[in-house]
């Protein structure tokens, strides 16, 4: 037959017919493969790189002054009213206090000898604290030392920059010992002066002159507890004096977290009320723990971690006693590190593991973990640089399912 019937129009031949046939049943069958098929999964994505990274504890804190000195009457009469005020400041040997003293009776022979007692218990204290002073001074003279052969080691490629680093946080603590040591000196001296003073008016009987209390270091006044005229007693507090510019801060950290810091280890103030961030140092980590309840009721373990400004901060004139603040202490860095985001990874068991992407699917691979910060985790292996990750993980996102960047 011809291609034309027999009212002369064309006709496809059977096997054209046959294919048209097959290539709709193709295109319908891949449409409902498609409409039925599941949608990419949008997640957020992030990427491996190499970079420097640090671990830290942040917490709050205070600043703390390391010498405050409560200053008393040194026997009964009739104080003076005191012109100081919170914020003044004073110096070594400045007048505080005036002190009218009651008329003292001669002393008896044992009252005479409790007297003399006081006075070389007071000389012996003094020379305590001269003695303490010239230990001070050696200790910091071996930690001088200790530093300068760490910093020829590191010079000569047999040290580390962590050994210079804690020998001179070791030399800031000594410094800051002997300061303390020069300060508890005044003190003494002025304990031995307000000794003798009451032996000598137990021995000829005076009692009328005016008595002055000196300060025994320079600083500011801390707090005014009796400002008035007012008849005292003896150790009766009136002033707290101290060096608002020899601070420390005081973070209370978690007895887990703080068997991780060592003296030494880098820190940052801030939160502080100020936009600048002060660096800082570990001193001391203290060796023993006090139970804290925290705001939901929970009890915890909690450990004092000292640290020190460093000796190139400028204290801000606005930050004093008592100031909250925020430490941050940084427990390990390193500069070349393989990095992936810390919402990538998590633990099935014993192990970790993320998802890579890979030509839009997800594939589950395994993972080793070094260190983590809130940020980051150290990849050790299992992972690539410039490899995609999948970011919080749910549920849905399993090995081999196909994903898609949320926009």
């Amino acid at each position: 037959m011809s291609d034309q019937d027999r009212s002369g129009k064309r006709q496809f031949p059977g096997w054209a017919r046959t294919a048209l046939l097959g290539a709709l049943g193709v295109i319908v069958i891949g449409g409902l493969v498609l409409a039925f098929r599941p949608s990419p999964i949008p997640v957020d994505t992030g990427q491996v790189t190499r970079g420097a990274m640090q671990v830290d504890i942040r917490e709050d804190g205070r600043t703390r002054l390391r010498d405050r000195y409560t200053i008393a009457v040194p026997m009964a009469g009739t104080l003076e009213r005191v012109p100081w005020r919170p914020g003044d400041v004073v110096e070594v040997g400045e007048e505080l206090l005036g002190l009218i003293p009651l008329p003292a009776p001669l002393l008896d022979d044992r009252s005479r000898a409790q007297a003399r007692a006081a006075l070389e218990g007071a000389r012996a204290g003094l020379a305590q604290a001269r003695a303490r002073e010239e230990a001070m001074e050696g200790a910091v003279v071996e930690a001088r030392e200790a530093v300068r052969r760490q910093r020829i080691l590191l010079s000569e490629s047999g040290g580390s920059t962590s050994a210079v680093e804690l020998a001179e946080a070791g030399l800031r603590s000594r410094e800051a010992e002997l300061r303390s040591a020069r300060f508890a000196i005044q003190v003494a001296e002025q304990e031995v002066e307000n000794a003798r003073l009451l032996l000598d008016r137990g021995t000829d009987g005076t009692g009328a002159d005016r008595i002055v209390v000196r300060s025994p270091v320079g600083g500011r006044i801390l707090r005014v507890m009796q400002e008035s005229e007012a008849a005292v007693q003896p150790g009766s507090p009136v002033l707290e004096v101290g060096d608002v510019a020899n601070l420390e801060v005081v973070a209370d950290l978690l007895s887990a977290d703080a068997v991780l810091v060592r003296p030494g280890h880098r820190a940052e103030i801030d939160r502080w009320g100020g936009d600048d961030v002060l660096s800082a140092r570990v001193r001391v980590v203290e060796p023993a723990a006090f139970t804290r309840v925290s705001a939901l009721g929970i009890e915890e373990q909690r450990v004092n971690v000292l640290l020190d400004l460093d000796p190139d901060v400028a204290i801000p004139p606005a930050l004093g006693d008592g100031f909250r603040v925020e430490a941050r202490i940084v427990i390990w860095e390193g500069e070349d590190v393989l990095r992936v985001p810390a919402s990538a990874v998590f633990r099935d068991g014993d192990r970790w593991y993320a998802f890579r992407i890979r030509e839009g699917r997800a594939q589950r691979v395994e993972v080793e973990v070094g260190r983590r910060s809130d940020a980051d985790a150290q990849v050790l292996s299992g992972l690539e640089e410039d490899d995609r990750v999948v970011l919080y993980p749910g549920e849905r996102i399993e090995d081999g399912v196909r994903v898609e960047a949320r926009r």
